[in-house]
């Protein structure tokens, strides 16, 4: 395939893609990304060295204007944690193929997950099989390269291998912890993707890739503890704990909601170790050894340089919608709660506190209420607020804020958060820095509630007592941290 190819790059929003994209860039292929909303891409680093069209794989129609004079297709999109993800990424498979042929594609790629001798008992690699199935029947060629574990800073896999090691120095696990992995680090997993787009065309198969090491979970967590300098941990298997229980452990110790740890540890309980290495035949490199994936993970998450996170993809249910610019959306309800106040500072200063917001940092506001919040959340199997943020200082539009995502930034002026949590209802969360006279600002506060039904007004009304303690609260200490001391 000749550097200058036109690579599309679906998923870049994602963990993966958002990595893949500035690297084919930097290969010398023209990038163009598809996403529903191209805004999502607006502030990534990368954004000018590519070309970013919006269209989604759900609706045919809008793909034609994205594969138009494409050379590689990559197709990194599943609908892991949805329900109803199994048709959902069916659908999208065959939209997507039928495009690509259309559009006389050359290549496709594709990465799926392993592929397990035996039973498939989990929903989400018989999906992933099935995905890849759907292209390779496709009439276009395909490479279909099967990835197990991946380990990299900001990896669900990795994030669940890390919170699991770190916060049970003793543990009871399940029995897939004895299962075997052959983890891969995510460098090689992009690698693998930029060389697969010059696959000869004769080219049309699936290929295991993995990393050099064939290790059980539990001497994964064993091999994490040694490189992260923990003691080694003691661990306890026994047979009670199901895919469900394990998913529910999982989502209570890591940041990883039950949603998304479920179809992970459903994964877990089959052996993912590579069946062949014929990938190798077209490139011939040393895979990352697992210790030295880690240490690299480790050394980006201690220098605050992740560039992508697993919690980057947003859902496709309603609450993906923008804050409705008509106050009467729809002729229906809504509630605000707005809070002004003066800030003896300049808008600059208040603004750094505003975008800092979050993670570490907190909410400024009555912690106990904002943890419980979290906690309650996370057991009804939402996020929680545990995914913290991605870099202590900087936002980005789409990216994952604790149970928030960032919908909306004006540099400096405005910043827009659209819930994530589990409501019966929409909501938002917008905070301003108003510029004022002789070096001083204001700050704004408005929270926005847009409810489902009568469990949504009962819910504001339950709530509302307590809002001027946490959102009034909140505007007093913004305003008093962005003074100078």
């Amino acid at each position: 395939m000749p550097q200058d190819a036109l690579c599309l790059v679906t998923g870049a929003t994602g963990y993966i893609g958002g990595r893949l994209a500035p690297r084919l860039a930097a290969a010398g292929f023209r990038v163009r990304c598809l996403a529903r909303h191209a805004n999502r891409l607006r502030d990534v680093p990368w954004a000018s060295d590519v070309e970013i069209v919006e269209g989604d794989v759900s609706r045919p129609e809008s793909l034609t204007a994205a594969f138009d004079g494409v050379d590689v297709a990559y197709y990194l999109i599943h609908s892991l944690g949805r329900r109803g993800f199994e048709e959902m990424d069916r659908v999208a498979a065959r939209n997507f193929a039928d495009a690509a042929t259309r559009a006389g594609v050359k290549r496709i790629v594709y990465l799926g997950g392993p592929d397990p001798t035996g039973d498939v008992h989990s929903a989400h690699l018989r999906s992933r099989a099935e995905v890849g199935r759907i292209l390779l029947d496709s009439g276009v060629p395909t490479a279909v390269l099967r990835a197990p574990v991946i380990i990299g800073s900001g990896s669900a896999s990795f994030e669940m291998l890390r919170y699991l090691t770190e916060r049970l120095p003793v543990m009871v696990t399940p029995r897939w912890v004895t299962n075997r992995i052959q983890p891969i680090a995510v460098r090689d997993v992009l690698r693998r993707l930029i060389e697969a787009a010059s696959l000869p065309p004769e080219v049309n198969r699936g290929f295991d890739i993995a990393g050099p090491d064939v290790l059980t979970y539990a001497e994964m967590m064993q091999r994490y503890a040694a490189v992260a300098g923990l003691p080694r941990r003691r661990l306890f298997p026994v047979r009670l704990l199901t895919p469900w229980l394990s998913a529910h452990w999982v989502g209570l110790i890591t940041p990883v909601p039950n949603a998304i740890a479920r179809p992970l540890v459903e994964s877990l309980i089959h052996d993912a170790v590579a069946h062949e290495n014929d990938i190798s035949e077209f490139s011939r490199w040393e895979p990352t050894p697992f210790d030295e994936a880690v240490r690299l993970a480790l050394a980006k998450l201690r220098d605050v340089q992740v560039e992508t996170r697993w919690t980057g993809a947003a859902g496709r249910d309603a609450a993906a919608e923008p804050l409705p610019t008509d106050p009467a959306w729809a002729g229906g309800s809504v509630y605000t709660d707005v809070r002004k106040q003066p800030v003896g500072a300049p808008s600059d200063a208040l603004w750094r506190v505003i975008e800092g917001i979050g993670g570490e940092n907190g909410w400024y506001s009555f912690p106990l209420a904002w943890s419980a919040r979290g906690w309650l959340d996370t057991l009804s199997g939402g996020v929680g607020l545990r995914r913290g943020r991605r870099d202590p200082h900087r936002l980005y539009v789409g990216e994952a804020l604790d149970f928030w995502r960032v919908e909306e930034i004006v540099p400096g002026r405005m910043l827009r958060l659209r819930a994530e949590m589990r409501l019966p209802g929409r909501a938002w969360l917008e905070m301003y820095a108003d510029p004022g006279p002789d070096g001083t600002s204001t700050y704004r506060q408005r929270a926005v509630f847009l409810p489902h039904g009568l469990a949504g007004h009962a819910y504001w009304a339950a709530v509302f007592p307590f809002h001027a303690i946490v959102f009034g609260g909140m505007a007093r200490n913004i305003a008093r941290s962005s003074r100078p001391s």
